[in-house]
This record gives C-alpha cells, sequence and structure tokens, in this order.
C-alpha cells in the first residue's frame, strides 16, 4: 500500500511540473500572439491612405529589356 501511494505521489508531481510547463509555454505564445498583433497594427498604420488600390498602367510592370 506504501509503494502505491509513493507511486502516485511521484505521477502527482510529475503532473504539476508538466501543468507549469504548459502554462509557462501558453503564457510565452500569447505574448508572442500580441507582439504579432502590435506589429500588424503598426503595419497596417503605414499603409498609404486608399488602400493601395492605385490605378497601374501595364507599361510599367513591362520587364527592362523591352
Amino acid at each position: 500500500m506504501q509503494e502505491r501511494l509513493e507511486a502516485l505521489e511521484v505521477k502527482a508531481a510529475f503532473t504539476e511540473d508538466l501543468l507549469d510547463q504548459l502554462n509557462l509555454t501558453i503564457y510565452r505564445q500569447q505574448q508572442q500572439i500580441d507582439e504579432l498583433l502590435r506589429a500588424v497594427h503598426e503595419l497596417r498604420q503605414q499603409r498609404p491612405e486608399g488602400g493601395g488600390a492605385a490605378v497601374r498602367s501595364l507599361r510599367d510592370e513591362l520587364p527592362p529589356h523591352y
């Protein structure tokens, strides 16, 4: 009976450690997500007005050797 109790205590300790590691991983991932969202927001702010949908001539896209 004592051995079974010790085995359960060991499993519980490993489970708690794993849970702490997973929580830390989730916390770090959320920080990365927040940072990426801020970067996307900043990029959208830098985008020229009108959404970049300016009319371009096909001649502007010809390679230089033409």
